[in-house]
């Protein structure tokens, strides 16, 4: 116990703290948690990414994989630069690279593969380009509220959502269409798909999203097969920004993409979630490297150095 003066609000605190800390690691050893961080052409923002796991996001987190899509802005590089340096409290973090350019959904496929075939419970995913924020998901991690879902979907236009140099006329935009597809879909969708998402490998394990479109539109596809099949899925609020990104989306084409998958839907449900939407891949990947290889190579090159200047002349007479 602490000894205080202020009635015992101490050892209070400190046993809350202590009891916090027990809770996260029994949720850490409870839930195996892959973070996947797809990744294309975002050298400026991809360390920024990375940097956003300090001790506490690692908490949760067991490994990490970044999928990198075919960058050709020398993003694995960057990679490289951060694994070799990166803080000994990080998980096994991996730069996988695609062997062809799946689209971001393909990326997806990679990762959920990799995420059932490992074994995992759960996989979140936060997208390369330092949009959104893993702390958003902290305090759900922290009370479990993330882990009864099948999706735990963030959300940019939730109540409490922060949005930060968006564009006026897009917030409108998106509200307007997440109130059409509330009403198409007859459940509440308050965001039809961002860049920080979590779900669980279970649900995953069918192996349903191998079908789906590799575009843009990956999430959207994901969501409404969620209202199918009756999972359980929830939003929660997240903060936005748009800084130096470079936005891939093309507004028309995937509007008409979304629409017609709606459409498709509310005329045939079980048709257009057994469709086949992309031809068959194989969805696969070289490991690039990882921290505790490239960590490991650079101590023995540092030991064979100090070996090599400490080593004693040999007698030349």
């Amino acid at each position: 116990m602490i000894c205080t003066d202020d009635g015992g609000w101490g050892s209070r605190q400190a046993a809350g703290t202590a009891h916090g800390f027990r809770r996260e690691l029994v949720m850490k050893l409870m839930n195996k948690t892959l973070l996947f961080i797809p990744m294309y052409n975002c050298k400026n923002q991809i360390v920024r990414v990375l940097s956003q796991l300090d001790e506490k996001v690692c908490r949760y987190i067991s490994e990490v994989i970044v999928v990198d899509n075919g960058s050709t802005d020398g993003g694995r590089e960057s990679v490289k630069a951060f694994l070799e340096d990166a803080a000994p409290f990080l998980p096994r973090i991996s730069l996988l690279l695609n062997d062809e350019n799946y689209g971001l959904g393909g990326s997806h496929k990679v990762a959920f593969n990799y995420a059932v075939k490992n074994q995992f419970d759960y996989v979140i995913v936060l997208h390369g380009d330092d949009q959104g924020d893993i702390k958003d998901l902290l305090p759900y991690l922290r009370s479990g509220m993330a882990y009864k879902y099948d999706s735990f979907l963030g959300s940019r236009f939730e109540k409490n959502s922060v949005l930060v140099n968006y564009a006026p006329v897009r917030i409108v935009g998106n509200h307007i269409f997440n109130v059409f597809m509330t009403f198409m879909l007859g459940r509440r969708i308050s965001d039809l798909g961002s860049g920080l998402n979590m779900y669980r490998v279970n649900y995953l394990r069918s192996g349903f999203y191998r079908s789906f479109t590799n575009t843009l539109s990956f999430n959207v596809y994901m969501l409404i097969y969620g209202i199918y099949s009756g999972s359980r899925f929830r939003f929660f609020p997240l903060s936005w920004r748009e800084d130096d990104q470079v936005s891939n989306a093309r507004f028309l084409k995937q509007t008409l993409e979304i629409a017609g998958i709606t459409f498709s839907y509310l005329i045939n449900k079980r048709a257009a979630m057994t469709r086949k939407y992309v031809r068959s891949l194989p969805y696969s990947y070289s490991v690039v490297c990882d921290n505790r290889s490239l960590q490991s190579l650079k101590e023995d090159t540092v030991a064979g150095e100090e070996f090599k200047d400490t080593k004693e002349p040999e007698d030349e007479t």
